[in-house]
């Protein structure tokens, strides 16, 4: 079961890679949730994995990092989408991409740290992530698109990542 797991984690990795190669203009809406299934399928193999190898637990580490990584990008755009019911992202809506650019770098940077933070059993470092990600983003959260899209794509990023987290966590208990 813990090999599965870690399979279906590295799966969850690649298709990340996948969809965010294709670019978020045109990543179908429908990707992430595909991945999100996928990552609850590999919780549950890691749920009933008993007895995981200390070496699957490490390579867990490292494929559930880049699956908390790579995944969150289409994930958090496809919360985006849905979020704005309008479909107004070509009017400056919560799920235009040119509100608050360079987000889905900041979102890949978050997401390592937050994967890091929680390994390493620091979650109060959390608190820490998102103020100076606040502090750095205050003078463009007076618009009020660019408010609703940080706050949505934190939390998306940030729960995309626990989640892959908590699946590595799974396996090692």
């Amino acid at each position: 079961m813990s090999i599965a797991a870690l399979v279906l984690l590295g799966m969850v990795a690649a298709g990340g890679l996948v969809l965010a190669a294709i670019g978020e203009r045109v990543r179908p809406s429908w990707g992430g949730g595909l991945l999100s299934l996928a990552l609850a399928g590999a919780a549950a193999l890691a749920w009933q994995a008993h007895g995981t190898a200390p070496a699957a637990v490490h390579a867990g580490y490292v494929v559930g990092a880049l699956a908390a990584i790579a995944g969150g990008g289409p994930v958090a755009s496809a919360v985006l989408r849905a979020a704005d019911p309008t479909n107004a992202a070509t009017a400056g809506g919560p799920a235009d991409p040119e509100v608050l650019r360079g987000g889905a770098w900041v979102g890949v940077l978050e997401r390592a740290a937050t994967a890091v933070i929680l390994l390493a059993g620091w979650p109060e470092g959390l608190a820490i992530l998102v103020a100076v990600k606040g502090l750095g983003r205050y003078a463009e959260l007076k618009a009020p698109a660019a408010a609703e899209r940080f706050i949505i794509g934190t939390l998306a990023s940030l729960l995309w990542a626990a989640a892959c987290v908590g699946c590595i966590l799974l396996l090692h208990r």
